[in-house]
């Protein structure tokens, strides 16, 4: 079997992180996984939802915003403000960022203070869920790291980093990271999410009309844990030069778009 870009069944596709591209927010990251690319940004509010201080509930709230940007896709995606509301898909998936975020950090070490994680995908090409996470944690990280810099924090909230991929049953072989074609063809999908130590925080899985086999689902779970290690790395770079990075600009984006 021969996949549709040449890559091995257990091979990633090129990932990279550009820091600092939303110079507006706390800390931000242009992340990419092939063709598949999305703004993750981290806002901090100075503020909690009203439902936490009418419970008079300890510490900070996050929580996640994702939308798919009109020409992300080869048919115009209309706007979500257009229809009137957020999409199905589109509310699944915030609210699948939010719990896996949520999952990896200290809300009570957060103080009263909002985390806004927004995620907005420029180009998409199969996974921009399990970039979104991947890129919101490292977005995540960057801004808090900014908060202890400048003395509003004392400790890193952060538990453990975060990262998701997804993984499926391609051609009948288990497969790394689907793309687009492999997405739409795959008789089995799953996405996975787990952090640096390799737990597992949530898995998503489905056959596509089809079923699978429990040694195929062992397999998949297995491709998403070597997956998840080699982008736990990228991530940990991607943050610790992130305050080195100058603000990105044109000529960076366009290089992160060539690799």
């Amino acid at each position: 079997m021969t996949r549709p870009d040449g890559r091995q069944t257990d091979q990633l596709r090129p990932i990279s992180f550009i820091p600092n591209v939303a110079p507006y927010a706390t800390g931000s990251v242009l992340v990419a996984f092939g063709d598949t690319r999305v703004i993750c940004s981290a806002t901090i509010e100075e503020d909690v939802p009203r439902w936490m201080r009418t419970q008079r509930v300890e510490g900070g709230w996050l929580t996640a915003e994702y939308s798919m940007l009109p020409y992300s896709t080869l048919d115009r995606k209309p706007r979500d403000i257009s229809r009137g509301k957020l999409d199905g898909r589109s509310s699944e998936i915030q609210r699948l960022i939010g719990r896996a975020l949520r999952a990896c950090v200290d809300l009570k070490k957060v103080g009263q203070r909002t985390i806004w994680i927004d995620c907005d995908v420029l180009q998409a090409d199969g996974g921009t869920r399990t970039a979104s996470i991947t890129g919101g944690c490292v977005a995540m990280a960057i801004a808090l790291n900014r908060l202890i810099s400048q003395g509003k924090l004392k400790d890193f909230p952060v538990k453990k980093l975060v990262a998701a991929v997804s993984a499926g049953v391609f051609e009948g072989v288990p497969v790394l990271d689907l793309n687009y074609p492999e997405d739409k063809a795959a008789s089995v999908d799953f996405n996975v999410v787990m952090t640096e130590s390799l737990d597992f925080v949530e898995i998503q899985g489905s056959g596509e009309e089809a079923v699978f086999s429990s040694d195929e689902m062992s397999a998949m779970l297995d491709l998403s844990r070597k997956g998840i290690s080699e982008i736990i790395s990228l991530q940990r770079q991607a943050i610790l030069t992130a305050d080195r990075a100058a603000p990105a600009d044109l000529a960076s984006l366009a290089a992160g778009f060539r690799k």
